[in-house]
């Protein structure tokens, strides 16, 4: 067995979630007289976070009055509304059922909130994941390793046993920040081939084909 270890995205890899992301985006442009924004406009600003999320669907960004009130607004809203559309991807259930039953340790890592994240892996995949880490005080969100060493420690693993799957350049980033190996999924949120303009060495398409590679 090569690695003991996997750990994954969240948004984009294992659930898409990009539906009630919009939404609940949606939800605030409303509120506060601002363009709605499209699945596709939503696609491209995902991946780093909640604040940079609002910042680019903001017509004026950060420069907003009053952002940090509306992104805590948008937070709130969207765990309230985070299962309405949100669901694994296709096989995904099943290729976590598979890794589990050959004893590879799981995480997941999410730039989503800590409590959020904690919640979404619980509820989809309680049965097989046993680690979540999300954006909280004293855990840089990603690029930034933090998590990810944060999930290595949880589960008394080491970089050369690891490897991390993600859907983004955003995902591709964390690993070499972390100094693990990465395997990008390309059914997310970014392309294969943007992916692979963006390092990726290695890209799946379908979520079986994980089991072969670890």
């Amino acid at each position: 067995m090569r690695y003991t270890t996997v750990i994954f995205d969240l948004d984009g890899t294992l659930l898409n979630t990009l539906e009630d992301i919009r939404d609940s985006v949606n939800h605030i442009m409303r509120k506060y007289g601002c363009p709605e924004r499209s699945l596709e406009q939503i696609r491209m600003s995902v991946g780093n976070g909640s604040g940079v999320l609002l910042e680019k669907s903001l017509p004026e960004g950060r420069n907003t009055p009053g952002f940090d009130e509306i992104l805590d607004e948008y937070v709130k809203w969207y765990e309230e509304h985070n299962l309405i559309k949100t669901a694994p991807y296709e096989g995904v259930t099943e290729m976590l059922r598979a890794v589990a039953a050959s004893e590879h340790k799981l995480a997941v890592v999410s730039n989503k909130p800590d409590a959020n994240a904690r919640a979404l892996v619980r509820h989809f995949f309680g049965a097989y994941v046993s680690v979540a880490v999300g954006e909280k005080p004293g855990i840089a969100r990603k690029p930034a390793p933090d998590s990810v060493r944060a999930a290595m420690r949880e589960l008394a693993s080491f970089p050369y046993e690891t490897v991390y799957v993600g859907d983004s350049d955003v995902d591709l980033k964390t690993a070499r920040a972390a100094g693990i190996d990465c395997i990008s999924v390309g059914w997310g949120f970014r392309s294969p081939d943007f992916l692979r303009e963006m390092g990726a060495k290695t890209v799946i398409t379908r979520p079986m084909e994980l089991v072969k590679l670890i």
